[in-house]
């Protein structure tokens, strides 16, 4: 089975976790988004005043690669509406980094694309569903889809996918396109488009949309539907396992997340500020962290279903899940369906 950022391998991240080393760091440039995501992490999405700067956000980015990262990840807000963008990327470039963006692809256009393309930066597009009014509900906006095809289109003429310009769909489970995903999943893997399909981490909007849940039994069914497409017809194998389709996060081993205003966090999930990069430098917050430590030492630090789960030595579940619904990110996580069947199935 293949890891959280795909590139690393199960040796790299155990040799960085002991070092106490980053391999990644996820990071917001802006929170400003012209979208409403029903399911989206980030509840305030206007930006403002206090978020870091130009200078900021490359010091930041400076020292997580003196700690050991390789790639770092744009998330947002919305990050190609960021007037920066450009030149943020093309820093990342000279640094030797390799980039991943997650975009709605509102700012899309021929000019940001050969930007993209010449930095070969991984660009996930959010589509959650092939129907029009379906993709527009979960984005809160009208025209989503319309947006979202359009950027494709741009990307596929500036070369993407090819195996330099990789590109991936990010997709939300979630009750109203649980019955596509298998077809859309053969047509992702047709056209050589990675999906990024994931459990709807339960925080912030997801929390007050309801309609979105999915059971955990509904999720076992189409991993193994989807498992069963990727076995027979891709001649790719894997284990079913949440809360990443065909992949495992272990992203508190290696990686981190820095907010627009310059919070440490250990993932988008777990919403519990580390320090601030304003405060402090970033290897004096992750390396004194008592939370970053207890997730490093999951195996003996998680409680309840997930301790004694028959996948405890390669899984930790969602953090981000348990903390949201427990108040608890060491507690079993409760979307997970191996919990509900006693850590069996």
């Amino acid at each position: 089975m293949q890891l959280y950022n795909l590139e690393f391998t199960e040796e790299e991240i155990r040799e960085a976790a002991r070092a106490n080393r980053l391999l990644s760091m996820e990071i917001e440039f802006s929170r400003a988004c012209n979208f409403r995501c029903a399911y989206c992490y980030v509840a305030d999405k206007s930006g403002g005043s206090d978020e870091l700067s130009r200078d900021e956000i490359r010091d930041v980015i400076l020292q997580a690669k003196d700690l050991g990262a390789r790639k770092i990840i744009i998330l947002g807000g919305e990050p190609s509406i960021y007037p920066h963008l450009a030149e943020m990327l093309r820093f990342l470039g000279r640094q030797g980094l390799e980039i991943e963006m997650f975009t709605n692809g509102t700012g899309i256009d021929p000019e940001l694309a050969a930007v993209l393309a010449e930095e070969r930066v991984r660009v996930v597009l959010k589509l959650n569903s092939r129907d029009e009014a379906v993709q527009d509900r979960l984005a809160g906006r009208q025209g989503a889809y319309a947006i979202m095809t359009e950027a494709l289109a741009i990307l596929r003429e500036a070369g993407y996918p090819s195996n330099d310009l990789f590109l991936a769909i990010s997709t939300v489970i979630c009750r109203q396109n649980i019955d596509e995903l298998p077809a859309m999943w053969q047509w992702l893997r047709r056209e050589g488009i990675e999906p990024y399909f994931e459990i709807i981490t339960p925080q912030a909007n997801a929390l007050e949309n309801s309609w979105l849940m999915v059971d955990a039994t509904e999720l076992k069914e189409l991993f193994e539907r989807l498992a069963a497409i990727d076995r027979e017809q891709f001649g790719r194998h894997w284990e079913p396992q949440p809360p990443l389709v065909g992949n495992r996060c272990m992203r508190h081993q290696v990686s981190c997340v820095v907010t627009a205003t310059g919070d440490v966090m250990p993932c988008v999930g777990v919403t519990i500020p580390l320090g601030n990069i304003r405060r402090e430098p970033l290897a004096s917050i992750l390396g004194n962290s008592e939370v970053i430590s207890n997730l490093k030492n999951y195996r003996e630090t998680i409680k309840g279903e997930c301790h004694d789960c028959s996948k405890a030595a390669e899984c930790y579940g969602c953090r981000g899940a348990a903390y949201q619904l427990t108040g608890d990110y060491l507690a079993s996580d409760p979307t997970c369906w191996r919990n509900v069947s006693g850590g069996k199935s």
